[in-house]
């Protein structure tokens, strides 16, 4: 097996878990699928977040693809960047697991202005506020890591974008309008993609 087609597998399997077999689960719970879809108008940063994490979807894929064809091959890479790369694809994959899971029925793609979903602070939330995207962050790096070609790197570049625009602009004032006080401690406690870092302090 190849090395694009393996990171092409390794992808399948990684949307299967963090897409598939979440919304499977979520439904059986709750009766509803979790997606609540893009969010604002066009052009708008939230709108624009949503496009960028499915451009940064579709470019991932393409990312394998262009390089079995060999129109888009590998810039380089080695033995020690492979097991990195893995290593950081594995830890992300898991991290992604634990973090869903401990959302339970406030999990969610996308908000709805509309409901009231528990405010989550245990386990890998009481680490950092948004475990989920930092999980995503990690496993990127990774496939990155093991397939680095101009489509993987500008998929993880967009995906950096849309989650940057998803968390400041669509989910923190979301959040806040919904949890007021309790989750301004919380962010006063918690960082916001890696511990102890861009923390908001009222002080």
């Amino acid at each position: 097996m190849t090395r694009p087609v393996l990171v092409l597998a390794l992808l399948v399997t990684y949307v299967a878990l963090a897409f598939g077999l979440r919304t499977y689960l979520h439904y059986r719970r709750t009766g509803s699928s979790g997606f609540r879809g893009i969010s604002g108008h066009p052009i708008s940063a939230s709108w624009l977040g949503g496009v960028l994490f499915l451009l940064a979807l579709v470019g991932s894929v393409a990312a394998p693809v262009l390089a079995v064809v060999e129109l888009d091959p590998a810039l380089g890479g080695s033995a020690a960047l492979d097991v990195l790369g893995g290593v950081s694809f594995a830890i992300g994959v898991a991290l992604l697991l634990w973090s869903q899971g401990a959302m339970g029925s406030s999990w969610r793609i996308g908000v709805d202005d509309g409901e009231r979903t528990t405010l989550v602070t245990g386990g890998p939330f009481g680490v950092v506020r948004n475990p989920i995207f930092s999980s995503m962050l990690l496993s990127g790096a990774g496939f990155v890591l093991l397939l680095p070609n101009i489509a993987a790197i500008t998929s993880y570049a967009m995906l950096l974008a849309a989650i940057e625009l998803q968390v400041r602009f669509v989910e923190e004032p979301y959040l806040r309008r919904t949890h007021g006080a309790s989750y301004d401690d919380y962010t006063d406690r918690v960082g916001r993609f890696v511990p102890g870092m861009a923390r908001w302090s009222r002080r």
